[in-house]
């Protein structure tokens, strides 16, 4: 996987309904890539559909998709002493971020999340964890009259950009989950593909999967292959079924989740694409989570789908943390995948 694109992706600063900054750097990308004129499109919502022909035709007509937006916090209020409230965009621990430096608003200001000091704090609130209207951005101003000629309600706080690879073969990153899926799509619309194939970069998945039921009811897929980042809890007192997926395990295959029972026919052609290709593989152990398979199953006519996700420490937290080898073999089984559904009997 191109590297600096990946990090370059993960650095990109664009929350649910504000993914310009990822679609225009993906278009910029695509750019490159010699399609035709008509082969990429932007729908009403913002999503992206690209259509790259293959050296055959499609026996059935297959979508792979990956969301642009990334989690992120939201300004709802202006303090008197000029720091601001705010609440999550999409799924946010709200311990995970006290301390954090992050960017905030339109001028990209730099900020640090704060909290009440623990000699403040009541006997009960001592024991609750902490929760996102308890916390408070502080960006360096003295009033809320100085805040105000910079920030405003509705502006986003973003984590500030921390891309690195780091020790054995692992990678740091806000962002991840999903630029991640996004650098592994524009991977394979790089390469000479053996069928025609729809791509999908879709909006607002953080948020409740609302740009990925759009896009596939454009495309109209029978098949759909989507890549993401997936929960990994292989941490110090996590056991069993409670670690979900390991880093270093290889690619996360899903059979069901918190949202989709995935077709078992594509869940199998996987599994046996890993075996053959000496692809490193692993699959969930845990029913949780969900992704924008669940929006594109039952969009439209409806569409066969499968996950295929790399392990990621930290979800959803400011900095998530991959190897990259699992990166790796997420996108040889794409490439399998991508013929494999053309000729297999499912």
């Amino acid at each position: 996987m191109n590297q600096k694109r990946f990090e370059t992706l993960c650095g990109l600063l664009g929350t649910s309904g504000r993914e310009h900054a990822v679609r225009d750097f993906i278009l910029s990308e695509l750019e490159t890539m010699n399609l035709p004129a008509d082969a990429v499109q932007t729908d009403r919502l913002g999503n992206l559909l690209v259509y790259k022909q293959g050296r055959q035709p499609a026996k059935r007509r297959l979508l792979c998709s990956a969301h642009m937006d990334e989690v992120a916090l939201i300004v709802t209020q202006i303090f008197e002493d000029g720091s601001l409230g705010f609440d999550a965009v999409g799924g946010v621990n709200a311990a995970a971020v006290i301390g954090r430096q992050v960017t905030v608003g339109r001028e990209k200001l730099p900020g640090v999340i704060g909290c009440k000091p623990v000699h403040l704090l009541g006997k009960d609130e001592r024991s609750k964890p902490a929760d996102m209207h308890s916390l408070f951005c502080d960006i360096g101003s003295s009033s809320k009259q100085e805040t105000a000629q910079h920030v405003k309600p509705g502006d986003i706080i973003y984590f500030q950009e921390n891309a690195q690879v780091f020790g054995d073969g692992s990678f740091r990153s806000k962002a991840i989950d999903d630029r991640f899926g996004c650098a592994l799509l524009l991977e394979l619309i790089e390469q000479e593909l053996p069928y025609d194939t729809v791509f999908s970069f879709v909006v607002q998945e953080e948020v409740g999967l609302r740009g990925a039921g759009v896009a596939a009811a454009a495309a109209d897929p029978e098949l759909a292959l989507v890549f993401e980042a997936t929960t990994a809890a292989d941490l110090p007192g996590s056991e069993g079924a409670d670690r979900v997926c390991t880093l270093g395990g290889g690619a996360v295959i899903s059979f069901i989740d918190g949202r989709t029972v995935y077709d078992k026919a594509l869940y199998d052609l996987a599994v046996q694409q890993c075996e053959a290709h000496g692809i490193c593989w692993q699959t969930k152990t845990k029913i949780a989570g969900g992704n924008d398979a669940g929006a594109i199953q039952n969009a439209g006519r409806g569409a066969r789908v499968l996950a295929v996700s790399v392990p990621c420490r930290y979800l959803h937290a400011p900095v998530s943390v991959i190897r990259l080898s699992d990166a790796q073999a997420c996108l040889s089984l794409a490439e399998q995948m991508i013929a494999a559904v053309q000729e297999a009997e499912l």
